[in-house]
């Protein structure tokens, strides 16, 4: 026997994993959103720049890139015995925290310069995971350039939300503010 498992065992593992991480994933970034939102009253008084697609656009396109996020993680989990998987998850979990800080430092903070700082540590945690998962499965990396394009795009434009807004936006006079401090 020259091989560890079929390729049938290495489907079915990476089906199972899939089947966990997928959803996990979504679920993260679902309940990472319930610590903020672009219906609050602070983010409705922002200039919205002009590169500032329409709302309902953030949430499928989100959507897409956690399900690719699970595939690809779950690519790299199911590779039993490929060398760098171990350091290619905690790199993806090192990274992974920032991708879900930054709802909360943004809304729910209401602090653009945080959720810009957050951004950049995740685009650039996120080209070490991809450099990471190209070790261990190419494809895995792969799926995860559609993430890197739309992180890079809300890393300028969180910077556009700035520069439109140098006061950081006004709170609402009437007190109607969602703030979370940590």
């Amino acid at each position: 026997m020259n091989f560890l498992a079929s390729k049938a065992q290495l489907r079915a593992s990476f089906l199972r994993w899939a089947l966990f991480l997928v959803p996990l994933i979504v679920l993260l970034g679902f309940t990472a959103a319930q610590f903020g939102s672009p219906q609050t009253v602070w983010f409705q008084g922002l200039v919205k720049p002009a590169i500032f697609p329409p709302t309902m656009w953030f949430g499928i396109v989100w959507g897409l890139l956690y399900v690719m996020i699970g595939l690809s993680l779950a690519l790299v989990v199911s590779a039993w015995g490929a060398p760098g998987r171990g350091v290619a998850i905690i790199v993806f979990a090192i990274h992974f925290i920032g991708n879900l800080a930054w709802t909360p430092v943004f809304f729910g903070m209401q602090n653009m310069w945080g959720g810009l700082y957050v951004l950049i540590y995740a685009v650039i945690t996120l080209i070490a995971v991809i450099a990471v998962f190209w070790r261990v499965r190419r494809v895995a990396a792969l799926l995860l350039i559609p993430y890197l394009a739309w992180a890079s795009f809300a890393t300028v434009l969180n910077y556009q939300f700035i520069v439109e807004n140098p006061d950081g936006g006004t709170p609402a006079e009437e007190g109607a503010v969602e703030r979370i401090e940590l």
